[in-house]
C-alpha cells in the first residue's frame, strides 16, 4: 500500500517530471524520502526554494513541459514566492508543493506556521490542500492540468502528516493534456482584420511572445502588407533573425525605428503581445491578435480585436488580404533602423581596447559572437535586461530568459541552473549582474554540487545601475547604489569553480573563448564601467530624461553586431530610382 507521498511522486511521473527542486526538510522529508524510492525522479538540492522556483520556471521555458518545485512548512515554502510569481507571469507550467505543518496543528499558532493556501493564490491558477488521502490522485492530476492547460502555476498545500499516511486505493493511469490545442478566430474578426489590413495605406506589427510558431505567419503578412516589423522583448528571440521587415524594439529598452513606425502607422497590429507600457503605443489606430481574451484591450483602446492564436489567425486572413505595392513607408524606416544602430555601434566601440572600466556593451557584444549557435542565455534584470536586449542574437535555435514580466533580481543564475538540467550538453551563459548575484551568490554552489557546466558572465559594476540610472535621470542624486567591490571569481574558486577576473578590455575576448571552452562550471567576474548609461555617448540631457518619464520613448538607440550587418542587407533590397 502506497503513501500519499509517494502517490504524489508517482503521478507527477506519469505527468513527465523528471526533477523536484527544493530544500529537504521536516514536514516535507515523506516526500524526499519517496523521490528516493521512485527511482524515476531526482531530487535537485539547491541552497534556497526561490531558487528552486526559478530552476524549475526556466525547465519548463526550454522544454515546454512541466516541472516542479518544493518547500518546506512556514519559511521553507514561504521562500518559493519570487520563483513562482516569474514563472506564472512567464506562462511557465510549473507545480510547486507547500508542505505545510501536521493537519492537527492547523490554526494553533504551531511552529513556523503559515497560511500557504491564502499566500500563493495570487501567483498561481490552482492553489488548494490536501488534507485527506482520499483526495489523491484526482487533486493533484487537477492541479497539473491546470499548470499545462492554462499555462502558469498550480500550488498543493500538503501536511507532513498527511503525506505519510497509506492511501487506500491504488495511484492509477491517467492521460495529461501535453498540448493545447489551436484557437482559431471567428469568421467575422478575420473579415474585419481583412478589411482593416487592405484600408490601410501604412501598415505595422508589433509582435510579442505569442509569435513563437507563428514566425512563417508573421514573415507572410509583413510581405503582403509591406510593414515594419518590430518586437517586444520577449517577442525577440521568434521575431528579430533574418528579418527583412526589422524596425527593432519599443519599450525602455527599445533600439531602431520601431517606435517611430509605430507612430507613423495608419494602422497597427499588436501580434501576441501584452506589452504593458501604454505611453509607448499609439492609443489608436490598433487591431490585437491574442489567443487569451482577457488580454484584448487591456493596454490599449482597439479598432478591433481578434481572439486566436497568430498563426492561426493569419492563415485565416491572408488570401484576403491585398498585395500593396507602395514600400516608401517600409523604406524609410528601414533606413531610420540602419543609422539609429550604426550611430550606437560608433559610439560603443570607439577606443574600446584603452577604455577602463570596460564597457559592457562591448562585453555582451563578443559574448554575442563566442557563444554557441544553440546558447541558451539567462539574464538578471536590471541592466543585463539592456545588454541582452540590443546585443544578444537571437537565430532560431538560441533562446533568452529572463524575468521579463515580474522583473524580480537574482534570476539568471537560478534560471541558467534549471535551463542547464535539461541537457547538460548544451551551452547555457547566465549574464548576471554583480547585485543578482549576490543576492542568491549560495546557488553557485548549486551549481558546484551537481557539476553543472553554467557558465557565469558577471557583469560587475560595484552598483545597482538600472536603479542609479533611474534616480539620476529623475533629478535624485543616487543613494544606496553603489557598494564595496568583490572579487567573485575569488568567490567561485574558493567553491571549486574555474573562474577567471577581468580588468583590461583588451583581455576580455580570450577570457570568455577560455570561460566557453573550458568543461564543467565557470565564471568570468568582468570589473565593468557603472556610469555607462547614466551620460552615454551621443545622448543629450533631454533625450535621458525623456528615458525615465517615457516621454521620448526610444531615445537610448541599441543593438550592435550582426543587428547592423541585417539592416545593411535590408535596405539592399530597397528599389532604387
Amino acid at each position: 500500500m502506497a503513501t500519499v507521498a509517494e502517490q504524489f511522486i508517482e503521478v507527477l511521473r506519469q505527468a513527465g517530471v523528471e526533477r523536484i527542486y527544493g530544500v529537504v526538510g521536516d514536514s516535507l522529508n515523506p516526500v524526499v524520502d519517496a523521490v528516493r524510492k521512485s527511482g524515476h525522479v531526482e531530487w535537485v538540492h539547491v541552497r534556497n526554494e526561490e531558487a528552486g522556483a526559478f530552476a524549475a520556471a526556466a525547465e519548463a521555458q526550454v522544454t515546454g513541459r512541466l516541472a516542479a518545485c518544493a518547500g518546506s512548512c512556514g519559511p521553507g515554502n514561504t521562500h518559493l514566492i519570487q520563483g513562482l510569481y516569474d514563472a506564472h507571469r512567464s506562462g511557465a507550467p510549473v507545480l510547486a508543493l507547500a508542505s505545510h505543518i501536521p493537519s492537527t496543528q492547523i490554526g494553533t499558532g504551531f511552529f513556523q506556521e503559515t497560511h500557504p493556501g491564502r499566500l500563493f493564490v495570487d501567483c498561481s491558477h490552482f492553489c488548494e490542500t490536501i488534507s485527506t488521502p482520499e483526495q489523491m490522485p484526482r487533486v493533484l492530476r487537477t492541479a497539473v492540468q491546470q499548470a499545462i492547460g492554462l499555462g502558469g502555476v498550480s500550488v498543493l498545500v500538503l501536511p507532513g502528516d498527511v503525506a505519510s499516511m497509506s492511501t487506500a486505493h491504488a495511484t492509477g493511469r491517467h492521460d495529461f493534456l501535453t498540448r493545447t490545442g489551436t484557437v482559431v478566430p471567428p469568421a467575422d474578426q478575420v473579415a474585419g482584420l481583412a478589411e482593416a489590413l487592405n484600408r490601410a495605406e501604412k501598415v505595422m506589427l508589433f509582435c510579442g511572445a505569442g509569435t513563437r510558431h507563428a514566425r512563417e505567419e508573421v514573415m507572410g503578412l509583413a510581405g503582403r502588407t509591406l510593414a515594419p516589423v518590430g518586437h517586444a522583448l520577449r517577442g525577440k528571440e521568434w521575431i528579430q533573425y533574418d528579418n527583412p521587415y526589422d524596425v527593432g524594439m519599443s519599450g525602455l529598452l527599445g533600439y531602431g525605428a520601431c517606435y517611430d513606425a509605430m507612430r507613423e502607422a495608419d494602422l497597427v497590429v499588436l501580434a501576441g503581445t501584452d506589452f504593458p507600457y501604454d505611453d509607448f503605443l499609439p492609443g489608436a489606430r490598433t487591431v490585437q491578435i491574442d489567443h487569451d481574451p482577457a488580454r484584448l484591450g487591456r493596454r490599449t483602446p482597439l479598432e478591433l480585436a481578434v481572439h486566436g492564436d497568430v498563426g492561426a489567425t493569419i492563415r485565416a486572413v491572408l488570401p484576403h488580404v491585398t498585395q500593396k505595392t507602395d514600400r516608401r513607408q517600409l523604406d524609410r524606416m528601414l533606413a531610420r533602423h540602419l543609422k539609429a544602430l550604426e550611430n550606437v555601434v560608433e559610439a560603443y566601440t570607439h577606443d574600446i581596447e584603452h577604455h577602463r572600466p570596460i564597457h559592457p556593451e562591448y562585453v555582451a557584444n563578443l559574448m554575442d559572437e563566442l557563444a554557441a549557435d544553440d546558447a541558451v542565455f539567462t539574464v538578471d534584470t536590471g541592466m543585463c535586461n539592456v545588454w541582452a536586449a540590443r546585443y544578444l542574437s537571437p537565430n532560431g535555435r538560441r533562446r533568452i530568459i529572463g524575468s521579463f514580466v515580474h522583473g524580480s533580481m537574482a534570476n539568471a543564475l537560478p534560471h541558467a541552473i534549471g535551463a542547464q538540467f535539461t541537457d547538460r550538453g548544451r551551452q547555457v551563459v547566465s549574464l548576471s549582474g554583480d547585485g543578482g548575484l549576490g543576492m542568491l551568490l549560495g546557488e553557485l554552489l548549486t551549481v558546484r554540487l551537481h557539476d553543472l557546466p553554467v557558465k557565469t558572465v558577471v557583469f560587475n559594476n560595484s552598483s545597482l545601475g538600472m536603479v542609479k540610472l533611474e534616480m539620476l535621470v529623475d533629478g535624485l542624486p543616487d543613494f544606496g547604489t553603489d557598494h564595496a567591490p568583490v572579487d567573485y571569481a575569488a568567490i567561485a574558486a574558493a567553491a571549486g569553480i574555474g573562474s577567471l577576473r577581468v580588468e583590461d578590455p583588451a583581455n576580455v575576448r580570450e577570457a570568455l573563448t577560455t570561460a566557453f571552452a573550458t568543461p564543467g562550471p565557470f565564471l568570468l567576474d568582468v570589473v565593468t564601467d557603472p556610469d555607462v548609461l547614466a551620460m552615454p555617448p551621443r545622448i543629450t540631457t533631454g533625450q535621458v530624461k525623456g528615458f525615465a518619464l517615457a516621454a521620448g520613448k526610444i531615445v537610448l538607440t541599441g543593438g550592435v553586431g550582426r543587428m547592423v550587418d541585417m539592416a545593411k542587407a535590408n535596405l539592399r533590397s530597397i528599389p532604387r530610382p
